[in-house]
């Protein structure tokens, strides 16, 4: 039998869920802690980022956060350590906190972080593996593991995929901060805007993204996981299997007829 992930019910304690418009946002939601990361957010992430993949109507996922900061990383009273927290919270678990990183980048569907404060060490696993990044122009980045005698192990899984290796070594390995334009220079955001536009910005990209063929949206991300992680020789015949699986479906046909019949397609949710 299918499993069938429902929010009725549940008490999230460390995130806000949203629905509209088929979009789903994310709100992180420990602002005394620096949106810091403990095992109940963890849990809580996991569950909402499969619920979004569950559900045909959740077109694009929005990661915001509460607070001046946008996540402090792992919190690290909770680190290393079995210890039960006190919770309200009543979200099962479905994984460990890298299991975040997996759920994002396999999700299949845009997802959209909205930086509206400072990004710093394991947080910046929710900035690489989103599809997009949009911060506020004064937010900064900084990955300073390596000050506390640590090494940002998990963090490289996703920031080589997307800034480049020098830089990337560079930023880890002095433990710096960076700011959102140097951030948007190396390709660890998309853009930087002004504080008061933040919202706009990615409520028009969220709109704009929700607007575009939900299936073959899905079937391209997930060709992109896929293919990688090839080798060029292997991966073109494998992206011909999916172009023509995408010519034959529900999305490719009504975008073709509307075009000829000069109208906006109407896709199935």
């Amino acid at each position: 039998m299918t499993e069938t992930l429902t929010l009725d019910g549940l008490i999230f304690e460390a995130v806000e869920i949203s629905e509209a418009d088929h979009v789903l946002t994310i709100t992180l939601n420990r602002p005394e802690r620096k949106n810091a990361i403990n095992p109940v957010m963890s849990n809580e992430l996991i569950y909402a980022l499969d619920y979004a993949r569950q559900e045909r109507s959740v077109r694009v996922v929005v990661l915001a956060a509460k607070g001046d900061v946008f996540c402090a990383g792992g919190d690290l009273k909770t680190m290393g350590t079995n210890a039960a927290s006190k919770t309200t919270s009543n979200v099962p678990k479905r994984g460990e906190t890298d299991d975040i990183s997996l759920r994002l980048r396999h999700l299949n569907k845009p997802t959209i972080a909205k930086i509206q404060g400072p990004v710093l060490a394991g947080a910046l696993l929710l900035v690489c593996n989103t599809t997009h990044a949009i911060a506020a122009d004064h937010a900064t980045f900084s990955a300073p593991e390596i000050k506390r005698g640590i090494w940002p192990f998990m963090v490289m899984g996703g920031l080589f995929r997307v800034m480049p290796k020098r830089a990337g070594l560079d930023f880890i390995m002095r433990g710096a901060p960076m700011g959102a334009a140097e951030a948007a220079r190396y390709g660890l955001i998309n853009e930087t805007v002004a504080a008061d536009a933040l919202d706009a910005k990615v409520e028009a990209l969220a709109q704009e993204l929700a607007s575009l063929a939900p299936g073959t949206m899905q079937m391209g991300l997930a060709a992109y996981n896929a293919q990688d992680e090839m080798p060029f020789d292997e991966a073109l015949p494998f992206l011909r299997t999916q172009i023509d699986a995408c010519l034959k479906s529900a999305d490719a046909k009504e975008g073709i007829t509307a075009f000829l019949e000069k109208r906006a397609p109407k896709w199935d949710q």
